[in-house]
């Protein structure tokens, strides 16, 4: 079977993961090359996957590369910091 390289947009199930795999053809008609995506649904026995990792066959084959996912700072830290002023905010002057 022949395996793609893909990456996790939800693990939202219980083992399974769904895949989008993207792929280039070229349009005769618009001389272009034109990017279609796919999506696959594949079997994650461990749950290891997270969204944004890429994957390998309709059956987890390994995982290529860990995503770096978003953690949003606590509420506690934020009320301490207050006083300071973040740089995207505008400056009072």
């Amino acid at each position: 079977m022949k395996q793609v390289v893909g990456m996790v947009v939800s693990n939202k199930m219980q083992k399974s993961v769904v895949v989008a795999v993207d792929r280039l053809f070229f349009h005769k008609l618009y001389n272009r090359y034109v990017k279609r995506t796919s999506k696959f649904m594949a079997h994650d026995e461990h749950d290891h996957c997270n969204i944004g990792d890429r994957r390998k066959h309709w059956v987890v084959a390994e995982i290529l590369k860990k995503a770096r996912i978003y953690q949003p700072p606590s509420p506690s830290s934020a009320d301490s910091n207050t006083t300071t002023q973040s740089p995207l905010s505008p400056s009072s002057s």
